[in-house]
């Protein structure tokens, strides 16, 4: 039987291959994980669907895999003829590898009419349009084109400006087909975007270059849409953290006792939780198709992790229904899962809003980029002794550095405004009732 990746979440259409467990001519009893997947920033095992004995394995580490794409071979112990079924399973991919040839006779070869058909009326299985950045549903918009209809190229299946030419182009072929002259879809260009010219960095001296690893590139991928396609404004601010600090350290020790960690970071959760419940387009999404804001009664805030593969945001749900102790444990299970890279697709979506806190590592004032779809982030630094004044006197306070990142489609600055004073007045006026253990 040829194993074939399923589908693994909402909106998951691949993956890249990290690792293979078995080898080829080995055992694998049924659920056996026999390769491990990434899929957007999440790592999962592949469980075998039967037992049997590994024939062949069709993929490589570091291979590009999408949904329904064979991965290994396994002769069970009831299997004694080549049966019909695998071959009539292997035909769609038969038929998906079809277009690369097709496109050298476009104009004339009944196959490559075929194909472009075929092409033509492919539609998404969910019968919702699939994932692409608000540009191109915006240039699909006035072209009037169905994105259900476009096959995406990316991870996800996620439509990129290439993508909506090749439809175009394919249109244009049914159109002219009888015109001999008619275009080569080959030749046309693939991308808007001139690739940067290739310099020899090694005339200068030595160099050492390394692959961008599949998380490197989700992180890319998702920073550049977010930056090009929101229109993005940064609030600075600071926060008196001093009175914070010492309830912090205050009760630390018995938060401590129950099994988990009372951080800045977990103060943080706690009244945002609130505070976006005051302020509901800061935890709202746009959606550009409908040209509709989307506001959401749940509260999931993103919590960026550094690891050794790169930044990863996990989402911790309901922050708004949380006490501080809840808050804490969740928010320490959450990251060292993350870390562990043991964090799972469903825990990386859905997130309304995101936090990234840089104190640990010593970062001051920064602007993060908006993690898309969502319309704000908050960006945390480092707190530090300052001198300010109060009641007209010098004193020596802990200041905490903070930037609202906001989408100014949804937020105008005055609501922005509002929003970070309220943070920054829980902050500077935490109730101590809301940090005692129960």
């Amino acid at each position: 039987m040829d194993v074939k990746l399923p589908q693994l979440a909402e909106g998951v259409e691949g993956g890249t291959v990290v690792g293979i467990l078995v080898a080829e001519g080995q055992i694998v009893e049924k659920d056996q994980a026999f390769m491990e997947l990434e899929t957007q920033k999440a790592v999962g095992s592949i469980p075998a669907p039967s037992s049997g004995v590994v024939t062949k394995i069709h993929v490589k580490q570091g291979q590009e895999v999408s949904v329904g794409q064979t991965l290994i071979s396994i002769e069970t112990a009831s299997a004694k003829t080549p049966a019909t079924p695998p071959a009539a399973q292997t035909a769609p991919a038969s038929t998906a590898s079809a277009p690369p040839p097709a496109t050298q006779s476009t104009a004339s070869s009944p196959t490559a009419n075929a194909t472009a058909s075929d092409d033509y009326h492919y539609e998404s299985k969910s019968g919702v349009a699939p994932p692409a950045s608000p540009t191109i549903r915006k240039l699909a918009r006035e072209l009037d084109i169905d994105l259900t209809r476009v096959r995406g190229s990316e991870a996800g299946g996620r439509i990129n400006l290439a993508d909506v030419r090749a439809y175009i182009q394919k249109l244009q072929q049914l159109a002219f087909q009888p015109a001999p002259s008619a275009p080569a879809p080959a030749a046309a260009p693939t991308t808007t975007l001139t690739p940067a010219e290739a310099i020899d960095f090694a005339k200068w001296g030595a160099i050492r270059r390394e692959k961008m690893s599949p998380l490197r590139r989700t992180v890319s991928r998702r920073m550049v849409e977010s930056w090009t396609s929101i229109p993005k404004i940064n609030q600075f601010a600071d926060a008196d953290i001093s009175v914070l600090l010492a309830l912090r350290k205050k009760y630390a020790p018995a938060y401590e006792k129950k099994g988990t960690h009372l951080t800045l970071t977990s103060f943080i959760l706690f009244i945002l939780g609130r505070a976006l419940k005051k302020h509901p387009r800061a935890n709202a999404s746009m959606d550009d198709s409908a040209l509709e804001i989307v506001f959401k009664d749940y509260c999931h805030i993103g919590v960026a992790v550094d690891t050794e593969g790169g930044l990863i945001v996990p989402v911790l749900r309901d922050a708004d229904k949380k006490d501080l102790h809840q808050l804490s444990a969740d928010l320490h299970a959450l990251t060292e899962k993350t870390r562990a890279r043991k964090i799972a697709i469903e825990e990386l979506q859905g997130g309304s809003f995101t936090i990234s806190n840089q104190g640990s590592v010593g970062g001051s004032h920064f602007t993060p980029i908006i993690y898309a779809p969502q319309v704000a982030i908050l960006g945390i630094g480092q707190g530090q002794a300052k001198p300010v004044a109060i009641d007209g006197k010098i004193a020596i306070r802990t200041i905490l550095p903070l930037c609202l990142a906001y989408d100014h489609r949804v937020l105008d600055g005055a609501d922005a405004v509002r929003f970070l004073k309220d943070i920054i007045a829980g902050l500077e006026g935490f109730a101590e009732a809301d940090i005692k253990l129960k």
